[in-house]
């Protein structure tokens, strides 16, 4: 998920909500506080699927460095710990 993205969808999804929420109750205080309820819970969302996504990514890396252990494991018997190798994705910061 791109950040700028989902704002910008997120301010677009509540403008038009708050639009038709105007229409539909002609009342702008009505309007302001239902449309800041929407924000909450869009952002609530929002942080709940990237805990979501952060959480998958997590298994994988998990299950994959279970996968490499064992043939690494018989071929050495040093007592360095192992490191998981991730090629470098473009726009972040791996070293």
């Amino acid at each position: 998920m791109f950040a700028p993205r989902v704002f910008i969808s997120m301010i677009g999804a509540l403008g038009i909500f708050a639009i038709v929420t105007f229409i539909l109750t002609g009342s702008a205080w009505t309007t302001a506080w239902q449309t800041l309820v929407c924000a909450v819970l869009v952002q609530a969302g929002y942080f709940i699927a990237v805990l979501v996504l952060v959480a998958k990514e997590g298994r994988d890396r998990r299950s994959a460095a279970q996968r490499q252990s064992p043939a690494s494991t018989s071929a050495s018997d040093d007592k360095e710990p192992k490191t998981l190798r991730v090629p470098n994705n473009p726009g972040h910061l791996n070293s």
